[in-house]
């Protein structure tokens, strides 16, 4: 049986998340205190008809979420294998989303905090699971059709035990990804905004990528990032990661930085991982 548990911000997008799971054959509960989990894991197994559940638990617990930590080492104890997804978003969307929706946070009327208050008081509270998690998903700048793809990129059938890699590029005026295992810098590299028959194109054009390469330095940050990227990779592997981020980020994200999530993409795929390219901010303004 496949265990995923699913956690995260409140408003961060995980009852979009559990829906999408539903789609790709997850059995999905939601808002089951913890403390459930290692019996409803146990009815489950016993019944024989579950091979995949998703198991949706998170602040909405109050104090029974508290237990959280505690169940998840009893299951490890018990040899029960599960991923953790945790879904987050930067503190100012969720606000957003909140005062958009005028729904209640969940830590709102018991501890009388106001929205932004809630989220800080419950970031804190998801800290320690969030550090321990296999997966986490930014959805700050997402729709909900992105969310549904990302997840069906992560948990494609037959997935088995090998790593995914996902090589984003993003730019830094609209904030650094905060989904990234690694982030590299590529402001110092030549700038095709400044071009003008480059400036409306991407990095997913050719003249930009032979632009962003022109010059020897260019060609060296590349040598010695690919260098890195080869002593980097086996090591997360080793540590059992599920899923690797490594994002490379530009002014805009629109040209440096897709030319090198592109290009480490098309590296790691030639030498057999799994992985696959994104672009966070490619059709910003």
């Amino acid at each position: 049986m496949e265990l995923l548990i699913v956690t995260g911000m409140s408003g961060a997008g995980k009852s979009q998340a559990a829906n999408a799971l539903e789609d790709m054959g997850y059995y999905c509960v939601d808002n089951i205190p913890p403390a459930i989990i290692p019996a409803f894991v146990d009815f489950s197994s016993r019944g024989g008809n579950l091979s995949k559940i998703a198991i949706v638990t998170d602040a909405r617990g109050g104090d029974l979420f508290s237990d959280i930590s505690d169940v998840l080492s009893n299951l490890k104890n018990n040899n029960v294998e599960y991923k953790i997804l945790f879904l987050d978003s930067s503190d100012d969307v969720l606000i957003r989303r909140y005062k958009e929706n005028r729904r209640k946070h969940p830590l709102s009327d018991k501890n009388n905090l106001s929205v932004s208050a809630a989220v800080i008081a419950e970031r804190e509270m998801l800290k320690k699971i969030r550090s321990i998690s296999d997966y986490v998903v930014d959805t700050s700048f997402i729709s909900i059709a992105q969310l549904k793809a990302k997840l069906s990129d992560i948990f494609c059938i037959n997935s088995g035990s090998v790593m995914k890699i996902q090589c984003k590029s993003f730019g830094f005026k609209y904030g650094v990804d905060t989904e990234s295992d690694l982030v590299i810098d590529v402001r110092c590299l030549p700038n095709p905004f400044y071009i003008d028959e480059l400036k409306t194109k991407t990095g997913l054009d050719s003249e930009v990528r032979q632009y962003v390469l022109s010059t020897k330095e260019s060609k060296l940050f590349y040598e010695k990032l690919i260098a890195f990227i080869d002593s980097a990779v086996p090591l997360y592997i080793k540590e059992g990661k599920s899923q690797l981020v490594i994002a490379t980020g530009c002014t805009g994200g629109k040209h440096r930085s897709v030319t090198f999530a592109e290009l480490i993409c098309k590296y790691l795929k030639e030498k057999g991982y799994e992985a696959s390219a994104i672009h966070r901010d490619i059709y910003k303004s």
